[in-house]
């Protein structure tokens, strides 16, 4: 699973941002760059490390050999939580695991090396491994 080597930061402060923020469009990362075909997010999430490695397993598991596969978001955001059945106080829970926040328009996995059919087929079994909607885009240009 992916997680950071090394953080600045062990507890991160808890971001409320509102159902408007969280719906709109991301910036960065919106484009196909290294593969010919690409997941794009449709709709805000966290994404855990755990599910983008699930989500992977199975991208990796229907290209086959000749198929690539790029990562384009790395959870970096460490979420806390307090042991189970533990009073009120005492300050915030250890770090539990990371997440990536995920605005609409994210492009968050890319293949190469397979026909559009396995390429769409593995990206749309991926999508299910997921806590969002999204849709298969291809490259610009072909």
């Amino acid at each position: 699973m992916l997680f950071p080597k090394k953080v600045k930061h062990r507890k991160w402060q808890v971001a409320r941002k509102s159902e408007a923020k969280l719906a709109r469009p991301d910036t960065r990362g919106i484009t196909v760059s290294f593969g010919s075909f690409g997941l794009k997010a449709t709709s805000p999430a966290r994404v855990r490390s755990n599910q983008i490695e699930a989500a992977r397993r199975v991208i990796s598991r229907t290209l086959g050999k000749t198929g690539r596969v790029w990562i384009r978001i790395f959870p970096d955001r460490p979420i806390t939580k307090k042991a189970a059945e533990t009073p009120m106080g005492k300050g915030k829970g250890d770090p539990d695991h990371f997440v990536f926040e995920v605005a609409p328009g994210r492009v968050l996995f890319e293949v190469d090396g397979v026909s559009e059919v396995v390429a769409r087929e593995a990206l749309r079994k991926a999508t299910a491994k997921l806590p969002l909607k999204g849709r298969v885009v291809a490259r610009d240009g072909e």
